[in-house]
């Protein structure tokens, strides 16, 4: 089982982006606007591997989904 804490922090550090609390208020506000009909995935500013990671955990409805769907909700304010 994983015990892992799954927090935003913790969500970009596994996507390789800066995590300190400055780093991700600068990431969403930085690329808040995604459009209603995109998935987060689809966003232009994913790696690759990003946007597998992100996709999938919600496909599966990983551990990861519920910070996933949060940081989703950011970055359409």
């Amino acid at each position: 089982m994983d015990r892992s804490n799954h927090d935003i922090a913790s969500l970009f550090a596994q996507l390789g982006i800066k995590n300190s609390d400055e780093d991700i208020e600068f990431f969403i506000a930085d690329h808040r606007g995604i459009p209603e009909n995109q998935a987060l995935a689809d966003a232009e500013f994913w790696s690759r591997a990003q946007a597998q990671f992100l996709q999938e955990a919600i496909q599966l409805d990983s551990d990861w989904s519920e910070v996933v769907d949060t940081l989703d909700a950011l970055l359409r304010c």
